[in-house]
């Protein structure tokens, strides 16, 4: 095995789509998919716009008998994950027995579920509580319903790094197949649209107020003033490369590079990890044909990103896109779906729009790619992402040869 890992399922459930095709098509229209909320009553809150995956009906995707130890965003999970296999065309069967395993990144874990196990608690007493309360609610839980699922008994875990966790999950991935995995399933997802994770998002005042779906959400933006909250996000399935090819598997592309950093006495570090991540795949800034930016939607923020960019490339030096401005920040599943959305872009030379901005503000000199999308010459990618907290994580994806 040559330790090249190779992209070769991608399986989504986003705002705007749900699967990949639906999904995609989407993007490259640049419309927004965020709206009212809906999953609860949202009207006491001072905000009530989010992403839903909408039309996702539980049954059509999981088994009954997982309907009542499961939490909405274990069930996005799996729908994703069995997409993403079935895309891959593997068949798990014939690997040897720890040759697969799942690695994916999830911030709040099943909210929804933790929030109703804590209102029968509280409202009827403990024998109330289900005892799937002991593991549904946990980040781990859609790397092991997705382990039981589908057989797979490799190396497997879960990385939780907000917003950032989608890369560093693919990372994870990658160095178990520089150990001898031959397969691992990998992405991530996050829906905690509910009461319970609606006043977690609205703890640290970044979301939007504005209520118009089309403005509420403009990154890069003079008029940004937050970003809009949203469930879902991918799996992937990643690949060592001469297994993928003994087995004339349909490769969307590699994962070439990859760095994490960590903000220190508040010093921005993203531009860091995008030079490391560079180096790691060993390409040159202007080898870079398209970036997939993190995307805040508040002013500070977008303004160090966009810096952190210039500084790299050069001022409008390098198409910018930010697709997440259709769906809303998906948390963990946010830079999954980016990695999803760069894929494609490379699969078909084409560079999907950011909805709702306009133009970028003055102090953010980027080559922001809105209205339409831009079609090019596309065969390197890199893919931007910030957690909360500080974390900082990016990608450089090469096309497939």
């Amino acid at each position: 095995m040559t330790g090249t890992a190779v992209f070769t399922g991608v399986g989504v459930a986003a705002p705007g789509g749900l699967g990949t095709a639906a999904w995609w098509a989407a993007a490259l229209k640049g419309q927004t998919a965020l709206g009212p909320v809906t999953r609860f009553d949202a009207s006491g809150y001072p905000v009530r716009i989010a992403g839903e995956v909408r039309g996702f009906a539980d049954e059509e995707h999981v088994p009954g008998r997982l309907l009542p130890q499961t939490d909405r965003v274990t069930r996005l999970a799996l729908a994703m994950a069995k997409e993403a296999l079935d895309d891959c065309g593997a068949d798990l069967e014939k690997l040897p027995e720890y040759a697969a395993g799942v690695v994916t990144a999830s911030s709040a874990g099943g909210f929804e579920f933790g929030q109703r196990e804590l209102q029968a608690l509280w409202s009827e007493g403990p024998k109330h509580v289900s005892a799937y309360q002991a593991f549904a609610w946990f980040n781990a839980v859609n790397t092991g319903q997705i382990s039981i699922r589908h057989g797979t008994r490799g190396a497997s875990g879960v990385l939780v790094s907000e917003q950032a966790g989608g890369l560093d999950a693919a990372a994870q991935a990658r160095r178990q197949l520089r150990k001898g995995a031959r397969l691992v399933v990998t992405g991530g997802a996050d829906s905690a649209l509910c009461p319970w994770g609606w006043a977690a998002h609205l703890a640290d005042g970044a979301l939007s107020t504005v209520e118009d779906p089309e403005r509420a959400y403009l990154p890069f933006a003079a008029e940004a003033g937050g970003h809009v909250a949203g469930e879902g996000g991918a799996m992937l399935v990643l690949e060592d490369a001469d297994s993928a090819r003994e087995r004339g598997a349909r490769v969307y592309g590699s994962l070439a590079g990859y760095a994490a950093t960590f903000d220190g006495a508040g010093t921005p570090r993203l531009g860091d990890a995008a030079r490391l991540a560079l180096a790691d795949a060993g390409v040159e800034p202007g080898d870079v044909d398209v970036v997939f930016a993190d995307a805040a939607g508040e002013r500070g923020a977008d303004r160090a990103e966009a810096a952190a960019i210039a500084g790299l490339f050069g001022a409008h030096a390098v198409p910018v896109t930010a697709p997440k401005a259709m769906t809303g920040r998906l948390l963990a599943g946010g830079s999954a779906l980016d990695l999803a959305a760069a894929l494609l872009a490379l699969r078909d030379q084409v560079v999907p729009p950011t909805p709702g901005t306009r133009e970028p503000a003055a102090d953010c000199p980027v080559d922001l790619v809105v209205g339409v999308p831009r079609e090019g010459a596309l065969r390197t990618a890199l893919v931007l992402a910030r957690g909360r907290g500080g974390f900082n994580s990016a990608v450089v994806l090469r096309a497939a040869p």
